[in-house]
């Protein structure tokens, strides 16, 4: 009999393989995270963040293809568990307005407890470029984000909880918000983080409501 826990096909072994490695592109990921936060984007060679590792840089180099693949990750596990803090928050509040409020409010909680991860984001978002010289993340690459928040002002105006607005207006604005409440708090860590959040979350709230 096969545990269910384990892929077909796939031998004890292998399973465990797969955990070690799942482990260790994790800490990887992790090293850079503190790397780029500490030393800035210039300085996060696949070196350096080998050195944070306490590994080889041939190491990295097994598990990613290159420091462009290792940042796209970082990206990707960090928006992950965000996503898992974030969800269950969120899940629980029925009206659209207080699910709103609990993504303005969850993120800014979130990231109290992990600035590293914010101020990496940030190196990774204002630096990273593709072969074009154009940078790899903003604008061009939020339109799932776009979609749920427009979905969640639809869903408000379909119940009346919210007057007529153009969502993808509303949807741009209240994100360009939320990331300059994060770069400001980057900038001024003595900032009251938690009541922008509720300032913020409150000025969306009367600006949409019916």
């Amino acid at each position: 009999m096969r545990s269910e826990s384990q892929p077909s096909g796939q031998t004890k072994s292998d399973a465990d393989r797969s955990f070690i490695e799942l482990a260790r592109r994790a800490q990887i990921i992790d090293a850079a995270v503190e790397t780029l936060a500490d030393e800035g984007y210039a300085k996060a060679s696949l070196a350096r963040i080998a050195q944070r590792a306490g590994i080889s840089k041939g190491v990295i180099s097994y598990h990613f293809a290159g420091k462009e693949e290792l940042l796209e990750r970082l990206v990707d596990q960090v928006y992950e568990r965000m996503g898992v803090f974030l969800e269950p928050r969120m899940a629980a509040q029925q009206d659209p307005g207080a699910r709103l409020r609990a993504y303005v409010e969850s993120l800014a909680a979130y990231m109290r407890g992990h600035r590293a991860q914010l101020a990496a984001l940030g190196q990774v978002f204002h630096n990273m470029r593709d072969a074009e010289g154009t940078l790899r993340y903003g604008v061009g690459t939020s339109e799932a984000l776009y979609a749920f928040l427009e979905a969640t002002f639809r869903e408000g105006q379909e119940s009346g909880a919210f007057r007529e607005f153009d969502v993808r207006v509303m949807a741009v604005s209240l994100q360009a918000a939320v990331d300059a409440m994060f770069e400001y708090w980057g900038v001024h860590p003595e900032h009251d983080l938690e009541g922008h959040a509720r300032e913020l979350a409150e000025s969306f709230a009367r600006a949409t409501r019916a």
